[in-house]
Order: C-alpha cells, then sequence, then structure tokens
C-alpha cells in the first residue's frame, strides 16, 4: 500500500511517499516562509521527481497534532482535498507519536517535546525497544518542571532521548540528570516519512473524519476567556458593592 504523509504541525514542511517499509520518497523544508506557500509546491516536485501520481496513492496520512493551529489546518485540509474526490483512505498521526517514529531502532525513552510557550511543552513519552515503539502517556501539555518529575524514574536507567522543536529546550533543562541524548536534525525534527511508519499502526478513516487534536484552546480563544473572567469578577465585586 502506497501512503502519501504530508507533516505541517510544527516549524517543518514536509511530504513523503511510503510504501511496504520503503520511503519512495521525502521532501522537507525548514525555512522561513509559511507553509501555505511550501506545503503543495514540495509535494508536487516530490511527485514528478519520483515520477508518482496521486492516483497511485492507496491512502493519506497527515500529523493532526497538537502543533502549531494554522499549520495543522492547513495540512489537514491538504489531505482532505487530496483524499476526498477518490474516498481515498486517511490516517489521522498524533505529531508527538510520528516524532517517536524518527528514532524507530533505538532503545530508550523517546521524548518528543514541541514548544507550547507560556512555560509548557506538548510531550508524551514512548518506549523503543526491540524495533517497536510503545507509548507510555497520553499526549499532553506539561511545564518543564511537570516533565522532570515523570521522567525522573528513567534517569541513569535508560537513554532518554528528546526530539522536537522543543528536545533542545529539553535536553539543556536536563542535560545533567543522567543519559540524556539529543538526536542531530536530521532526526529531530517532524519528517512526514515518520507519519507514514506511524500510520500503519493506526485505523483508518475518511478525510471528513480527520480533524484536529488540539491540546489546549487557541491563543484568542484563551484571551477571549481570560478577558470575560476578569469581566466577570469585576462584574461581581461591583455588585458586592
Amino acid at each position: 500500500m502506497k501512503i502519501l504523509g504530508i507533516d505541517t504541525s510544527s516549524v517543518t514542511a514536509s511530504a513523503a511517499v511510503y510504501e511496504e517499509g520503503k520511503i519512495l520518497a521525502e521532501s522537507f523544508v525548514n525555512g522561513k516562509l509559511t507553509h501555505s506557500q511550501t506545503m503543495m509546491p514540495i509535494l508536487e516536485d516530490m511527485l514528478k521527481n519520483a515520477r508518482l501520481s496521486l492516483a497511485e496513492m492507496d491512502a493519506f496520512a497527515v500529523a493532526c497534532g497538537p502543533g502549531s493551529f494554522t499549520g495543522l489546518r492547513i495540512g489537514i485540509s491538504a489531505v482532505k482535498g487530496l483524499a476526498f474526490p477518490a474516498q481515498k483512505p486517511c490516517f489521522g498521526v498524533s505529531t508527538l507519536k510520528a516524532l517517536a517514529y524518527n528514532l524507530l531502532g533505538f532503545e530508550g525513552v523517546i521524548v518528543p517535546a514541541m514548544d507550547a510557550r507560556c512555560g509548557q511543552v506538548y510531550t508524551a513519552s514512548f518506549l523503543a525497544r526491540e524495533g517497536r515503539v510503545e507509548r507510555l502517556t497520553e499526549d499532553r501539555a506539561l511545564s518543564l518542571e511537570q516533565l522532570g518529575e515523570e521522567l525522573s524514574a528513567f534517569w541513569g536507567e535508560k537513554e532518554v532521548f528528546f526530539v522536537g522543536d522543543g528536545g533542545n529546550l529539553c535536553y539543556n533543562k536536563f542535560r545533567q540528570e543522567g543519559r540524556v541524548c539529543l538526536p542531530p536534525p536530521h532526526l529531530r525534527f517532524a519528517r512526514a516519512a515518520a507519519v507514514c511508519l506511524a500510520a500503519e499502526q493506526e485505523q483508518p478513516q475518511s478525510a471528513a473524519e480527520l480533524a484536529p487534536r488540539y491540546l489546549r484552546l487557541p491563543q484568542a480563544e484563551r484571551e477571549l476567556l481570560q478577558k470575560q473572567k476578569a469581566k466577570g469578577e469585576k462584574t461581581n465585586d461591583c455588585t458586592g458593592k
């Protein structure tokens, strides 16, 4: 089965075609252009250079989050548009799980981390062993202190690998704690090939069912709730007087 994967969940944009354990093609961009400018051109060029067509694709996979709210919408919308006309099956993959699959074949604890700002990272923990990746925790938004407490059971016991655009942040925070590793960039950042690998463990769904997996509300909604809360508190104060 040929799977076309897309990842626009973070600072990088990438597309890949995968079939039965083999990466047939992959294109990766880590620049200053927006994903709306880069995604479709790199996808078109990748297919052209590999002499592949969309009609040959049996399924589509996409990183569904957590991640950039705008980036997630771009990638998911692209896959919906590609898969819907021919009613091809789709796979929505956790961005963090896909990052863990960058280190498929390693041995140790893989901790994908994405900078969520507000002093937090989007993160989860996975155990890599015997050529498999097993999930240890769910995807969550944690402070670095909370993450450190959670990982304390592994310090000195297992290799701990930090990946993702927040990997460097975590590595600098915890590098003195034990056997902590920061993989090189080609294994650390989000890649569509890893999305395809992780998709093999997911259940297919229709294009219409694909949706972003946010771990918290978008900034605009958070700010609106804060304003409403502040207004409510002020109103209560006035009422009390």
